[in-house]
């Protein structure tokens, strides 16, 4: 029964070469991604509190840390074919931690999804009417649903026809309210808002994505090469910072608010709300996608039983939908937020263990050789657990430098020096019941 629903993508295997994509086909997802509404939202918020050329710089800082994490963590992905959660159990987590990454991430990513689908409610019924709230936001919700349901595939057809819809409606967007505006004027303006500092700014623009690097397998395994996820981090981070990002701090100096539906609705009047859908949309689905993903492993791993990563999702967005009708996820944002601090050590961990550490890096390129996952892996890894934790506090209270990139930094050196030390070791074992030829999973 769960075979027939969706598409399992490999959810606990490695994506085999057939099934990969061009870098082009991952590209136009992970611009998606960056150029959704919210970083048309985090522009708008940057440009309320400083300068054009301030700002500039700051996306340029926020971007530069963005890439290089997201290469890193994403060369990862590529490699070993593996999902965030399951290339956790040999790269420093074991199958204890990787199941606790995969139940934070199944947990803070349902829960954005649901509060997503519930501002593109708002629009539905600003655009369309007919319906309640509430009602559009289970209709929105069911629809990204069915897409992610059916796959990797599925999301790269619809990320052709949302991308594109939404920077040509951005674009008419910022064309039509710029055009009002002298440029040079709006460039040398002062910000309409309290002031940034360049610190501040940074930390805005680095941490506004950082739950995606760190997830960034969930989608590199589907690459090629270590070049295709340069290319296309390249070209989906920088064009999505830049392009989306500085266009909300023009239109906040023009228009003198962050509010990014006064924004676009004051630029383009009804369109500027099919921006808030388009721009949703093609954010939410990949919200959904690595949610799945996450408890995919977590069942896995608690259980030792095997859920088919189509039904997973099917509940997990159906779920999702339902509390953003019952209006009630806008309470949990600031424990989604608290939660975010979690994610940073664990990219940090991963690319020390994997490039530096390398405990059990030969493990995986021995199954990797034969097309399999390895057939055990360690049940706990102490060590890691009192990095990942110290590293996460260190981002919490620390109230020095960027949040994010302290505990991803702290939590890198610690890893590495808990290595040299001998401390990575881990605790039991248990057998993988996914090692098996990938051609067999989809």
């Amino acid at each position: 029964m769960a075979s027939a629903v969706g598409a399992d993508d490999y959810a606990l295997t490695r994506v085999p070469d057939h099934a990969r994509y061009s870098w082009w086909s991952v590209a136009v997802q992970r611009f998606g991604q960056v150029s959704a509404l919210s970083q048309f939202l985090l522009g708008a918020a940057v440009g309320f509190g400083m300068g054009f050329w301030p700002a500039v710089l700051a996306f340029t800082l926020g971007s530069v840390i963005l890439e290089l994490i997201t290469v890193l963590v994403g060369v990862i992905g590529m490699r070993e074919g593996l999902s965030t959660s399951m290339i956790a159990r040999w790269t420093g987590f074991g199958r204890g931690g990787s199941a606790l990454i995969g139940l934070a991430i199944g947990i803070s990513l349902i829960g954005w999804f649901g509060i997503q689908s519930a501002v593109s409610a708002q629009g539905l019924v600003a655009l369309v009417g007919g319906l309640p709230e509430w009602a559009w936001a289970l209709v929105f919700g069911l629809l990204v649903t069915a897409i992610v349901v059916r796959g990797f595939h599925s999301m790269a057809w619809t990320a052709y026809v949302t991308v594109p819809a939404f920077l040509i409606l951005v674009g008419w967007s910022v064309v039509a309210e710029l055009s009002r505006h002298d440029l040079g004027a709006l460039v040398a303006s002062a910000p309409p808002g309290p002031s940034l500092s360049l610190l501040e700014g940074t930390t805005l623009v680095a941490g506004g994505f950082i739950v995606g690097a760190v997830i960034t397998p969930d989608m590199t395994r589907f690459n090629r090469s270590a070049g295709d996820v340069v290319k296309q981090t390249l070209v989906g981070i920088t064009l999505g910072e830049y392009v989306i990002g500085l266009a909300g701090v023009l239109l906040a100096h023009a228009v003198g608010t962050a509010e990014i539906t006064t924004i676009v609705t004051s630029s383009v009047g009804w369109a500027g709300l099919l921006i808030v859908i388009a721009g949703t949309m093609k954010i939410n689905d990949w919200n959904l996608y690595s949610s799945g993903l996450g408890v995919v492993n977590f069942i896995g791993t608690v259980s030792g039983r095997r859920a088919h990563r189509g039904l997973v999702t099917a509940v997990l967005g159906l779920a999702g939908s339902a509390l953003a009708a019952a209006g009630i996820l806008s309470k949990f944002t600031d424990f989604l937020t608290v939660l975010g601090v979690a994610f940073p050590p664990i990219a940090g961990i991963m690319v020390a263990e994997y490039f530096v550490v390398k405990r059990w890096r030969g493990e995986l390129e021995t199954a990797r050789a034969r097309g399999t996952v390895p057939a055990d892996a360690p049940a706990w890894v102490p060590a890691t657990i009192v990095v990942w934790l110290a590293a996460a506090l260190c981002g919490e209270f620390v109230g020095w430098g960027l949040p994010s990139i302290n505990s991803l930094v702290v939590a890198f050196v610690l890893y590495v020096v808990a290595g040299k030390l001998g401390w990575i070791r881990g605790v039991g074992s248990s057998r993988t019941a996914e090692a098996s030829p990938a051609s067999a999973a989809h």
